[in-house]
């Protein structure tokens, strides 16, 4: 008996015995099965697994969230996708968010690919097209931000000029009311014996001064009530310099996990890639994901979910190096970058964070919830690209999550 048949034979003996009617949806996924147990692969069991990466990150999760094995049970998902008729509308406003709102000039490249997504807004879901409007959007934000930055600068430098200026002004106008305290100070000491005119012009000089004194006095008060108001602004400009730094520092950061966000990792990343293709230095992509979250969120509300992620978050980055980089990828996928010299350095963090986990429970509110993850696993080096080995250590990381979950996979074959 030929292998073919034994597979034939094998699949609707499978299917009996769960008591499951073999309808092409049912025998489909069960012969897949059975012929990677005899070592035979087809075209049409590989077909849904093509099909789903070219999805969108989004839908390849709910797929692997909700364990859809066919084309049938994926048109649901299909089903979700934005209606035609309000992509234009969608495409114009991303337009908008990629465009700077102060610095009003538009590079020519922005303008090109707005043009291209203008005439042909379907694009707006290709991958590709998503990661331009990334980069747009993050060029929009320096900008912006360097504006800012340049305008605060120029404030500053007013601000200490006005204040120069009002330090001079005060010291001059000192030293004018002294000289006048005793230009008025000598004239009462002359003595005029006649009663005449000179004795008048004496009284009137000495009353003029007094004015000039009380004058220079109330101007020498309002100089200092203005250079205290001075102060005053070069604390808040220094205080507006102090937020646009902590500004800059939360749009980099997670505000959940304090990792880094999605476009920030895609920053560092580049750098690691540049620093792998001129020292050849060494580094595996690690795609993290916790499985079953979804009942997480489900049975404790996003409170319990958002505490699982932050310590997750936690636990990854206590493990990892300040030369490493984490991020948050989406949802509760995590991407780290791991340098090494030896593949076993890498096996050993990998096997640190999943004993951790293994070993230990998340506690909210005095309730313990086990929870376990999935990952997958590149090397750089055994790739062309850095996109090449991060596409696939996100097949690997669906590998995991289909062959059991709570498991770790490695392109080299190896499983933690």
């Amino acid at each position: 008996m030929d292998k073919m048949t034994l597979i034939v034979k094998d699949t609707l003996t499978n299917l009996k015995k769960v008591k499951i009617p073999a309808s092409p949806n049912n025998y489909h996924k069960e012969f897949c099965k059975v012929a990677k147990k005899y070592e035979l692969e087809f075209d049409e069991c590989f077909q849904f697994k093509k099909l789903v990466q070219k999805l969108s990150l989004e839908e390849q999760k709910e797929i692997k969230d909700n364990n859809v094995e066919t084309i049938e049970d994926m048109i649901p998902t299909l089903l979700k996708r934005i209606a035609s008729k309000n992509v234009k509308t969608l495409s114009s406003l991303l337009s908008d968010a990629m465009t700077p709102s102060i610095q009003v000039s538009l590079d020519d490249k922005l303008a090109k690919f707005s043009l291209t997504i203008g005439n042909s807004p379907e694009l707006i879901f290709e991958e590709d097209i998503q990661k331009e409007m990334q980069k747009f959007i993050t060029k929009r934000f320096e900008a912006d931000k360097k504006i800012v930055q340049q305008k605060t600068a120029d404030i500053a430098k007013l601000v200490t000029l006005m204040g120069q200026y009002l330090n001079d002004a005060i010291h001059s106008s000192a030293q004018g009311s002294n000289s006048v305290s005793n230009i008025k100070d000598e004239l009462e000491l002359i003595k005029i014996d006649s009663d005449g005119d000179l004795s008048e012009i004496q009284t009137k000089l000495i009353s003029a001064a007094i004015n000039i004194e009380n004058e220079m006095s109330e101007v020498g008060k309002k100089l200092f009530t203005g250079k205290s108001q001075v102060a005053q602004l070069e604390e808040k400009v220094k205080a507006l310099e102090v937020e646009l730094d902590d500004t800059k520092k939360k749009s980099t950061r997670d505000h959940l996990t304090g990792l880094f966000t999605r476009g920030a990792y895609e920053n560092e990343a580049k750098k690691i890639e540049k620093s792998f293709i001129r020292n050849k230095s060494q580094y595996a992509v690690v795609f993290f994901d916790l499985d079953h979250f979804k009942a997480v969120n489900d049975t404790y509300g996003h409170n319990g979910g958002d505490m699982v992620l932050s310590t997750f978050a936690k636990v990854i980055q206590s493990q990892t190096r300040e030369m490493d980089i984490i991020g948050r990828y989406g949802g509760e996928e995590f991407i780290a970058i791991i340098n090494y010299k030896e593949e076993k350095e890498l096996h050993s963090y990998l096997k640190r964070i999943k004993s951790i986990s293994s070993n230990n429970d998340f506690l909210y509110k005095d309730k313990k919830i086990h929870v376990t993850f999935s990952a997958g696993v590149t090397l750089r080096s055994d790739h062309k690209s850095y996109e090449s080995a991060l596409q696939k250590a996100d097949v690997l990381l669906y590998e995991a999550k289909n062959s059991g979950r709570d498991k770790i996979v490695l392109e080299t074959g190896t499983v933690i």
